[in-house]
């Protein structure tokens, strides 16, 4: 963690996202965690424990579900002392079979209300902090619910929380939304962290997301958030990275 933290700092980074395994959480990562910054001077601005059991949090399976659910909730309490957000979905994993033909499929009412008690649930353990638990919009490929930014802010309109938000990711936006700045636009302060990949998902400008519009969005509903790079790099990091800071800098100083 604390390596990773140098080298993003000596490539012109400000912040880390830390998704941080399971079975080697303890007290000795979350003492490196909570010295981080003033270590490197990189800050920890999004925290997410992961586990094989990760995006089972509505699972019909008892014992999963369970287990998803107490690894989020001691996630929401780390971030909660940290400062930090993270992120929950309905489920998140590879679907099958694929929904070719049947897009935007629309949670039951009786998913939509036991999806909203749980996020209260997060929200509570998080309330009176300065973190948040923020809906992340999937793509149907990773998730048969809450595809589109739209969706997402029904519930975050719903439960009419301070500690909720959007987290939109432009990898999954560039697949579901028809105009992904036109959707950013309409979540406005909704937004409280975004997640930047490109259209194949690697560094933004390797694909075919027209960033320039992008971030003419975010300047007009005054985002001023952090970005988080969540995408894979070509070629050696050390040239890549530096690269891609140096371009989502001139994009944000235009």
């Amino acid at each position: 963690m604390t390596d990773k933290a140098d080298l993003l700092r000596d490539w012109g980074y400000d912040a880390i996202a830390v998704f941080q395994p399971l079975e080697t959480w303890g007290a000795a990562a979350r003492d490196e965690l909570f010295a981080l910054e003033a270590r490197t001077g990189i800050r920890p601005v999004e925290f997410v424990l992961v586990d094989d059991v990760y995006g089972n949090a509505m699972s019909a399976d008892p014992e999963l579900q369970a287990r998803c659910r107490a690894m989020y909730l001691e996630t929401a309490e780390v971030c909660a002392d940290l400062g930090a957000v993270t992120e929950i979905e309905f489920e998140y994993g590879a679907q099958n079979p694929l929904p070719l033909f049947d897009p935007f499929q629309q949670l039951s009412p009786a998913q939509h209300d036991a999806f909203v008690t749980f996020y209260l649930e997060m929200l509570g353990r998080v309330e009176g902090s300065e973190a948040r638990v923020l809906l992340e919009p999937i793509n149907r490929y990773e998730s048969r619910y809450l595809n589109r930014v739209e969706d997402n802010l029904r519930i975050i309109e719903q439960v009419a929380h301070p500690n909720a938000g959007l987290l939109p990711d432009l990898f999954h936006m560039s697949i579901e939304e028809a105009d992904p700045a036109r959707s950013l636009r309409k979540a406005g302060d909704q937004i409280v962290h975004v997640h930047l990949g490109d259209s194949n998902r690697l560094l933004p400008g390797h694909g075919h997301l027209d960033w320039l519009s992008v971030f003419d969005a975010l300047h007009d509903v005054g985002y001023s958030g952090y970005l988080n790079l969540e995408c894979s790099t070509e070629g050696d990091p050390a040239v890549s990275l530096p690269a891609t800071a140096d371009r989502l800098r001139k994009l944000l100083n235009r």
